[in-house]
């Protein structure tokens, strides 16, 4: 008898939904885990809440609730749990605080950082709105909350344009992500001061390994996230936030996609 078999019907139902990417072998580790953590929750009145990129394990195994960063402390705020369990970066966490001030607000691994976030502080921003007195500040929801509590206005990679766009200005500092802010001036008339940070693992994809996966798949569609470097972007079917490219493939049900995210 297999080891999911063996658990109760709630951790074999789970098993049905990820055996495609997590084999037998690996899930009788995971297993024991993953009920012992989904009993914790009911004990303690606490909610998980996963970002898109965690293991299939996390993401289907004991997350309450999987979504992007913004999205994740939106839905915190909502939540009846005593406990906020979030698994992602730490200025997820410090986002879904800022939500919940009453509650307790858990990360797993406080090292658990990001190099975007990492790459701009809040005496950064005050050090450019000096340099451009009157010019306001959007910055990307992937920042720490002293860069937020310097910002003007939060944006997502979905909106941003929009946010951009909503202030009625000529111009705006747009923190701290460069190829966003990229993409953001490519699709408005308004003047975008950037910031040069980047993301180590967007910035990683190349449009040299977009072409070569396309000699080898014909047919593929590739999309790809606006905090990709400007030729990945070129070089792909669709660019768009998360939300945005989990969309684009439901509605288009390509046979074959890779996304550079």
């Amino acid at each position: 008898m297999s080891t999911h078999q063996k658990l109760d019907k709630n951790i074999s139902e789970i098993y049905q939904r990820i055996s495609k990417v997590i084999p037998d072998v690996e899930w009788k580790f995971h297993a024991p885990l993953i009920e012992k953590i989904n009993k914790l929750k009911k004990e303690k009145n606490a909610v998980i809440l996963a970002h898109n990129y965690q293991t299939p394990e996390i993401y289907h195994g004991v997350a309450d609730i999987a979504a992007d960063s913004l999205a994740l402390a939106q839905e915190a705020a909502k939540t009846s749990a005593d406990i906020i369990v979030l698994c992602g970066v730490h200025f997820m966490a410090e986002t879904a605080k800022l939500m919940n001030p009453e509650k307790k607000v858990l990360i797993p691994d406080m090292q658990a950082g990001c190099s975007l976030s990492a790459s701009i502080t809040g005496q950064d921003v005050v050090m450019l709105k000096e340099k451009y007195p009157g010019v306001p500040v959007v910055s990307y929801v992937n920042t720490s909350a002293d860069v937020k509590a310097e910002t003007d206005v939060c944006c997502t990679s979905a909106n941003a344009v929009k946010v951009v766009e909503s202030l009625g200005v000529d111009k705006v500092i747009f923190l701290p992500d460069h190829y966003l802010a990229n993409y953001v001036q490519k699709n408005t008339k308004v003047k975008i001061i950037s910031w040069q940070g980047t993301c180590i693992v967007h910035e990683k994809f190349t449009a040299r390994e977009v072409e070569d996966i396309r000699k080898q798949n014909p047919e593929i569609k590739v999309i790809a996230h606006p905090e990709c470097p400007p030729d990945v972007i070129s070089a792909s079917d669709f660019a768009g936030s998360t939300s945005s490219m989990v969309k684009y493939v439901k509605e288009k049900q390509p046979k074959k996609s890779i996304i550079s995210n």
